[in-house]
């Protein structure tokens, strides 16, 4: 696409916001796009200091919230409606095993060190990590599984097996990939979108052309592979975006660079280590945790929240005056639930209009033996993976021989079940808001371990002592989530930036957002960035030490 082009479509963009007045409300304040005077931007706020400061929810993104304003000398009490800290990245142990209830990947390292240096601190401090060799095992049917090793070199010569010269095409490809990345980073994950002006800047529509960010990323792939298995493994990760690799900006190649080039992790204890990690830093810095309390409420006066109402596991009521409040609970749950109609900024309506990222239909196995044939990381693709992303966006039903991942933790960390045992997590991505009764769970969790054994060729069923199902209406019980969501909204163009709900609420002035459905969007480290540019925010806006 030409420069010329590039800027063109987002000026297309750009005119479709003026035309939305829901945008147009977002990025104004409701006076409209072109009224001109700075002045109105949304979250405009006297400097002040803001002694008590409420976090609703305990998930990475609002403890790393609650830890740097505590630090910065505001008083921060954190309310979570489960009874540990962690949110998705919670630990659930029975009968010997511990099992890492969400998140399971460790990427983009520096992104970790750079939260923890910001308290003269380095993540060694709070937990161990082990790069992983390999990365992870991709199996593409009975018979054919390739491991993707940590170094460039190794994935080099993995992809020349694949097709002939894939090392030097994805030496050019990983080259793209590092460069988007280190834009991405550099210039636009670490801001907040409040106009559309913040996005269609001079750098977006220079760098536009180079990002690819108007293109797709299956068809920017497709043009320089043809073997469907090094392109599989350059794309599977959008469905943790929440996204098809056909629906996904090709920018998003960036994620090729951050598992092929930086490696991936894993620190021992699992991913809930690093999020007890940040609650002990937090508790370091003065933050109170009130766990097992549900937040009911966010009352409001003359548009500024002045408490948060919530309930004690025992049902009795906790009322904590505050001067502002951070919501990182479910962006949607927030604005339909815990708010008053006049405080809504986002109407019912406007979750309908969203495109719903994936719901996860989640195994967790304790396995009386050992699996050789399984890595730490596991991924299956289908030959035609389109049809199981179709049962995802295009008409919601449960996949038929999906694609799936499978993690064994075991294998670097035995300590997670007992001796000679394996603590298996199996997740195939389904469509949010489907019927999961109790039939229909049971069933599919025969379906898919069989799957599981036939791509494998390891027998498992046999073998399992223990066995837990989490899916929808565990997402939205345990975690308020629309429609069962595991993940959010999408990553699609119109999903990003500044089409992603605000950080800051449009009508209440004190009332800030983190989290996975806020730029720059889904995935750890995502909303550890997330967290920083919200607690720049409130420091700008209401003063403290930090400020």
């Amino acid at each position: 696409m030409r420069l010329g082009e590039t800027i063109s479509t987002l000026w297309k963009a750009f005119l479709h916001c003026v035309e939305n007045p829901l945008i147009r409300e977002q990025t104004h304040g409701g006076r409209g796009l072109l009224s001109g005077g700075g002045e109105a931007r949304i979250g405009r706020m006297n400097k002040r200091h803001a002694e008590r400061l409420v976090v609703v929810g305990a998930g990475i993104g609002g403890m790393a919230v609650a830890a740097r304003l505590a630090r910065d000398g505001f008083d921060v009490t954190v309310v979570e409606r489960n009874d540990q800290a962690g949110g998705r990245a919670r630990i659930w142990q029975k009968e010997g095993y511990a099992f890492d209830m969400g998140p399971s990947w460790y990427l983009m390292p520096e992104v970790f060190e750079r939260f923890f240096a910001g308290f003269g601190k380095k993540t060694g401090d709070y937990y161990q990590l082990k790069q992983l060799d390999p990365s992870y095992r991709v199996f593409f049917g009975p018979g054919e599984a390739h491991d993707v090793p940590p170094d460039r070199a190794g994935v080099a010569a993995l992809f020349d097996r694949l097709e002939p010269g894939g090392g030097a095409k994805l030496g050019r490809y990983l080259d793209e990939a590092a460069y988007k990345y280190k834009v991405a980073v550099g210039e636009f994950l670490y801001r907040d979108y409040r106009t559309i002006f913040d996005f269609l800047n001079w750098r977006m529509m220079t760098e536009g052309l180079k990002l690819n960010v108007l293109g797709k990323l299956d068809a920017a792939v497709r043009r320089q592979f043809g073997d469907r298995r090094a392109r599989q493994i350059l794309e599977y990760a959008m469905v943790f975006l929440g996204t098809s690799p056909n629906d996904a900006p090709a920018m998003y190649a960036l994620m090729s660079h951050v598992d092929l080039t930086q490696g991936v992790f894993y620190p021992l204890g699992g991913l809930s280590a690093v999020a007890q990690g940040l609650r002990r830093l937090a508790e370091e810095q003065g933050v109170k945790f009130r766990l097992g309390t549900e937040a009911a409420k966010i009352d409001t006066e003359r548009g500024r929240a002045v408490r948060v109402e919530a309930r004690g596991a025992d049902g009795i009521s906790v009322s904590l005056p505050c001067d502002a409040v951070v919501a990182n609970a479910d962006y949607a749950h927030v604005e339909t639930e815990l708010l008053d109609a006049a405080d809504c900024g986002y109407p019912k309506k406007y979750w309908e209009g969203r495109v719903v990222a994936p719901s996860m239909f989640l195994l967790y196995l304790g396995v009386k033996r050992r699996l050789e044939k399984l890595a730490h990381h596991n991924l299956y693709f289908q030959a035609d993976w389109n049809e199981h992303f179709d049962t995802i966006f295009k008409r919601p039903s449960w996949p038929e021989a999906p694609c799936f991942y499978v993690s064994c933790i075991t294998k670097t960390d035995p300590a997670m079940a007992p001796p000679g045992r394996e603590n298996v997590f199996v997740l195939v991505p389904v469509a949010a808001g489907l019927e999961d009764g109790d039939a229909t769970r049971e069933a599919y969790a025969r379906k898919v371990i069989r799957h599981v054994e036939r791509m494998t060729g390891e027998e498992i069923a046999p073998h399992i002592e223990m066995q837990r199902i989490f899916s929808h209406r565990d997402f939205a019980g345990d975690y308020h989530a629309w429609k069962g969501t595991a993940l959010g909204i999408s990553h699609t163009l119109m999903q990003t930036a500044v089409f992603r709900p605000a950080m800051r609420s449009r009508k209440v002035k004190n009332l800030y957002f983190a989290g996975q459905y806020t730029h720059p969007g889904i995935g750890v480290p995502m909303v550890m960035i997330a967290a920083e540019v919200v607690a720049g925010n409130i420091r700008k806006d209401l003063g403290g030490a930090g400020a």
